[in-house]
């Protein structure tokens, strides 16, 4: 059940909101690197955030933590508002995204991680909970992780693309 309070502050919260999106993949950036675009997953989130608000920045970065940290600080100097990072979430030796991104983390927005855990579990059964997906504020910036797959990033955006604008409401109060 909603409350009003929610759809007041969802009323009163800021239209414009400047996005970056991140996609970690060594495999997307060689292919960069050589010319072709097959990031997937980066293009779903540009097409969906685009309707509503304003994509300022877009990247492909190989799987380093080093990388990942200078494009958010590069992100955060160009008043990007929302940082959503794809890929790098998973178990594997390379993945590097979430040890990156949460020592950053001052306030945590658990509630990302758990809905799309659920979400992800009543579709797919146990293997949700595999999925590290993250999301917390760093400064005046917010920053959501998702796993790297087409579908994982359709979850995720359908989760947080209604709540932008009232996150960042709070975050500047």
């Amino acid at each position: 059940m909603k409350s009003e309070t929610m759809e007041e502050h969802k009323k009163k919260s800021p239209i414009e909101v400047n996005c970056g999106i991140i996609t970690l993949s060594d495999t997307k950036y060689k292919d960069k690197q050589s010319g072709a675009n097959t990031d997937i997953s980066g293009k779903i989130i540009i097409e969906e955030l685009k309707k509503k608000y304003n994509v300022k920045s877009y990247e492909i970065i190989p799987d380093e933590k080093k990388q990942l940290l200078n494009m958010i600080e590069k992100m955060k100097t160009e008043n990007i508002d929302v940082i959503l990072t794809t890929g790098g979430t998973g178990i594997g030796s390379r993945d590097i995204t979430i040890e990156t991104v949460k020592p950053l983390f001052e306030k945590k927005i658990n509630g990302f991680g758990e809905i799309f855990r659920l979400k992800s579990y009543e579709k797919l059964g146990s293997g949700a909970m595999l999925s590290r997906a993250v999301a917390g504020t760093y400064g005046k910036t917010i920053i959501f992780s998702m796993p790297g797959s087409p579908n994982a990033v359709k979850l995720g955006i359908s989760l947080i693309i209604d709540e932008l604008g009232h996150l960042k409401k709070h975050l500047n109060e």
